[in-house]
């Protein structure tokens, strides 16, 4: 099945799950119609329930699901897709009062039974899990404390929207109906008990131990990280992982890292930090001998097998690290195909994967380096400023059209390299990218 057709039909099963309640609101004996915009209210508040649901879905990180388009699109998708939820589900209550003012007083928890107010404080559990997401950095919420806040207000809020729905019951009257809600509610459970009880305890049972710590330009560090009483696992070179130190993988303070370094068979892999967040600002405290945990590998930022005469490859900041593990590997093959690499970077001493990329260049004969700073040092005569359609125009080779390009960075930087791109012709199909910015 090609990756078209499966995304395909991901979106269909998306959509039927989605559309599920509303065509078994038809099943068995249903309340008479009380208008339309009544009843598009109460269609509406199953849908977002349904959507609400899937989310679990999401991101419980099936490797099947996110093939087709990769997990940073899966996890952006999850993102926009909250948005969309909320939405619907307030518009849920509004609709309700629209056909009848008098349903105003069901939002009195003192006067109303319980199923109403599970109603209510679901909806202020999304609305707060919804905001919190979207503002976090604004609101200055520390990423490991958000995302434990985040899982226990999803749990709960989803939790309060089916007591609500089967507390009412007006709309589940019939065998189907019910088992519909019960299956849906089953669902929610299994994924939670899945992504917070079963991975971790498989992680626990396959630890890393930290062999390297390695100080690099611009603020970053590379660990290396070896398998301990196991394997460790195959990957492909641009693939990521999520990784855990310092902590039990129970504790859900995992964090999302491109691997830098190519396969081996050893099991060893290499990840490059920067100091930039929470949690990566102590990564240069992380010592040889300590345990990490890894859950991987994910992504489809990788080279392939495909018969393209090279490739182009664009990276901004630590996002060169997926590339750099793509160009050690074409290096171990002795790929002799035609490649450039446009590395950005805001000054020379900053420039991460300097040294690594200045090692690659003898073991890839076809390989041309192009150096993009934003405040250059004294004497350079290299390119200045930020990557653009006459910047690449004038580096890439005249069978530009039969290259495959690798696109990795801040998202600012990918959305001005995919239009130049797309301004010099290139065939969308033969541009990849990876928005490392997953939260």
């Amino acid at each position: 099945m090609t990756p078209l057709v499966a995304g395909a039909c991901w979106i269909a099963l998306y959509l039927a799950f989605v559309l599920a309640p509303l065509f078994a609101l038809l099943a068995g004996t249903t309340p008479p119609p009380g208008g339309f915009r009544h009843e598009l209210a109460i269609a509406l508040g199953f849908a977002a329930i349904t959507m609400m649901a899937a989310q679990f879905v999401l991101t419980a990180r099936f490797k099947r699901l996110t093939l087709p388009y990769g997990i940073d699109v899966v996890y952006y998708f999850h993102r926009y897709l909250a948005v969309v939820a909320l939405a619907i589900l307030l518009a849920h209550p509004a609709l309700l009062v629209a056909s009848n003012p008098a349903t105003l007083r069901l939002f009195d928890p003192r006067t109303v039974p319980w199923p109403m107010t599970a109603g209510v404080l679901s909806a202020l559990g999304f609305v707060v899990l919804v905001g919190s997401s979207l503002w976090r950095r604004r609101l200055g919420l520390e990423y490991d404390a958000w995302r434990m806040t985040h899982a226990a207000l999803a749990i709960a809020s989803i939790g309060l929207a089916l007591a609500h729905v089967h507390g009412i019951g007006r709309y589940v009257a019939s065998p189907a109906q019910r088992a519909l809600w019960l299956g849906i509610g089953a669902i929610v459970v299994a994924l939670v008990v899945r992504v917070r009880l079963v991975r971790p305890w498989q992680l626990r049972r396959m630890p890393y131990e930290v062999a390297s710590v390695v100080r690099e330009r611009g603020d970053a560090w590379t660990l290396g990280l070896v398998p301990k009483g196991h394997g460790g696992f195959a990957y492909e070179p641009g693939q990521f992982a999520w990784v855990t130190l310092r902590h039990s993988p129970f504790a859900m303070r995992e964090h999302p890292f491109s691997i830098s370094s190519s396969p081996a068979a050893s099991g060893r892999i290499e990840i490059t930090v920067k100091e930039l967040g929470d949690f990566t600002r102590t990564i240069g405290t992380i010592a040889p001998g300590e345990t990490a945990y890894v859950d991987g590998p994910y992504g489809t930022f990788t080279l392939g097998h495909d018969a393209a005469r090279g490739a182009c490859f664009v990276g901004g900041g630590i996002g060169l690290a997926p590339i750099v593990s793509m160009l050690r590997s074409l290096a171990e093959r002795g790929d002799p195909r035609t490649l450039l690499l446009v590395a950005a970077c805001s000054t020379w001493e900053r420039a991460t994967f300097r040294d690594a990329i200045e090692a690659l260049l003898p073991r890839l004969p076809g390989l041309r380096v192009v150096h993009v700073l934003e405040e250059p040092p004294p004497g350079w005569t290299g390119e200045v400023g930020r990557v653009d359609a006459a910047l690449l125009a004038r580096h890439l080779p005249r069978e530009r059209d039969e290259l495959e390009y690798f696109v990795c960075g801040p998202p600012p930087m990918i959305e001005a390299v995919e239009h130049a791109l797309a301004t010099l012709g290139i065939p969308a199909q033969r541009c990849h990218s990876e928005l490392f910015d997953l939260v």
